[in-house]
């Protein structure tokens, strides 16, 4: 009887609230076809999604001057999580150069929405073609620090434009900021079956920030006897990374570092193309943002030769974030039979969202 009642009960939805900023170039043909992929996934669940679009990037700038509004950041703030495509507009141009679209608007995102985990992985999917010859299986994640380091902004310039100038742009390291980001890396490890972790930095060299990252790191590993833990100097990384890509795990690095080690993992994955990633806020007090790694490409904007992939499996990182691991799963296996089936033919972009959507398997 009580299951007859309880299975009258109806369903109550899930609402989930996205913004979209589609940005610029590729971007916004990207961001289309992820949005038409997390539609087709989430289809005959008890998951709502309500997206709200953001017009911002560097054609929103060029027209009105806005890179920003603080209005705008307040509202794309009350959402669950962002789904972002790429910003830039026409290289050279001096009005984007000296707006610095990408520190005003994609890394104030980031920063003051707290996005301490920037999570990229790199796996190797059937059917795709690594800039290396025998990468072996190529499944890791690099962790990287999303909000300090040299990206703080903590700097500037003296007798600017003369031929005394000096510059500096000092890398912030707190013990705080360390800390929470090798401890959400050494959790990512417990969640995997290698339980593997290499920690990444330049201690012989930086011996200051060195030594922070070291002892923080030597403190959290024992909390976690499962993890095997290595260290390994940033160049040796990408000797390594090279040589032997299947030995990583899960990478945990500082934000200099991780941002070069992640391009070079694209290229071992198959191209920048494929590069997924997620801005994480692990305390969700603010959104968390998702991206492909890619750029806006300029170059062939509009003219639908972009691959969505990237920017599709973002949105598993996303459905991860957000508590749907069978969705995520669902879209990452669907990724996968497409690149297998993929071949040598040219697609557009809509062509391959198309294909992935039909490859997404059914309901369980």
């Amino acid at each position: 009887m009580l299951n007859q009642i309880f299975s009258r009960r109806p369903i109550r939805p899930r609402t989930i609230k996205l913004a979209v900023i589609p940005g610029d170039g590729i971007g916004q043909e990207v961001t289309a076809e992820a949005n038409r992929v997390l539609d087709a996934v989430l289809a005959g669940s008890d998951v709502v999604l309500e997206r709200t679009e953001f017009k911002l990037g560097a054609e929103r700038y060029l027209a009105t001057g806005d890179v920003l509004p603080a209005d705008e950041q307040a509202a794309i703030a009350q959402h669950d999580a962002i789904l972002f495509g790429a910003v830039g507009g026409v290289p050279g141009d001096h009005r984007l150069q000296a707006a610095n679209i990408e520190r005003n608007l994609l890394l104030k995102l980031r920063f003051d929405f707290d996005h301490y985990a920037n999570v990229r992985p790199c796996r190797l999917f059937t059917g795709v073609k690594s800039a290396l010859a025998d990468p072996g299986d190529v499944d890791f994640v690099v962790v990287r620090e999303g909000t300090e380091g040299p990206y703080a902004g903590n700097g500037g310039r003296l007798r600017a434009d003369t031929p005394a100038e000096v510059s500096t742009e000092v890398s912030v390291n707190t013990a705080y900021g360390v800390e929470r980001v090798v401890r959400y890396a050494f959790e990512l490890a417990e969640k995997r079956d290698r339980k593997k972790l290499t920690w990444v930095h330049k201690t012989n060299v930086l011996v200051h920030a060195g030594a922070t990252w070291q002892r923080i790191v030597e403190a959290v590993a024992a909390e976690h006897p499962g993890i095997t833990v290595d260290y390994m100097h940033v160049d040796a990384a990408t000797i390594f990374m090279v040589q032997d890509p299947a030995r990583f795990d899960v990478i945990v690095t500082d934000n200099l570092f991780g941002d070069i080690l992640t391009d070079l993992a694209g290229a071992i994955g198959g191209g920048i193309g494929l590069a997924s990633s997620g801005n994480i806020n692990p305390s969700r007090e603010f959104p968390s943002m998702f991206e492909p790694v890619h750029g806006s490409a300029p170059d062939i904007a509009g003219q639908q030769k972009a691959d969505p992939t990237a920017a599709i499996l973002s949105t598993a990182v996303m459905l991860d974030h957000l508590a749907l691991p069978a969705e995520a799963a669902r879209v990452r296996e669907a990724v996968e039979r497409d690149l297998a089936a993929r071949g040598e033919a040219a697609r557009s972009t809509a062509e391959i969202g198309a294909a992935v959507i039909a490859q997404i398997a059914p309901r369980a």
